[in-house]
């Protein structure tokens, strides 16, 4: 006696094929999705920025205030209103400022990632825009009336 094959189940065909799908799905999610790790780094960039962006409106106040540029950022951390955060969330090391001229003034930090969030916004990409490592930001204290 021959033995029988039995071909599959529509049913366990279908079956098949959804776990395959899912299981490639859930393949090319994972891809995407940087890793804990580098999702870290990525946090502590976006911090950096928004601390030196706060740096720079202090600045502005502390010139409109004083009719000068600080000589160093630890004047800032006297001015009423002024709450940036003047060193680095990771490191601790204070970052970097320096008086260029009678209105300008550069601002230095290190990042690990880089910037993504300057190809959306054009006016952040000429005035923000950084790669990876030590980064200066030349700027302008606000004209004063």
């Amino acid at each position: 006696m021959k033995p029988t094959t039995r071909s599959p189940s529509p049913r366990t065909i279908v079956a098949i094929g959804l776990s395959l799908v899912v299981l490639a799905v859930i393949i090319i999610a994972v891809s995407l999705l940087d890793s804990p790790a580098q999702e870290r780094l990525r946090r502590l960039d976006e911090r950096r920025m928004s601390d030196l962006r706060e740096i720079a409106n202090a600045v502005d106040i502390y010139w409109t205030r004083e009719g000068i540029l600080p000589n160093v950022l630890d004047d800032l951390a006297d001015e009423k209103g002024c709450f940036a955060e003047l060193v680095d969330p990771e490191t601790g090391a204070a970052y970097e400022y320096r008086v260029i001229d009678e209105d300008s003034y550069e601002l230095c930090a290190t990042f690990d990632t880089e910037d993504a969030a300057s190809d959306r916004d054009p006016y952040f990409k000429d005035l923000w825009h950084r790669g990876i490592g030590r980064q200066c930001f030349t700027l302008t204290s606000q004209d004063r009336e």
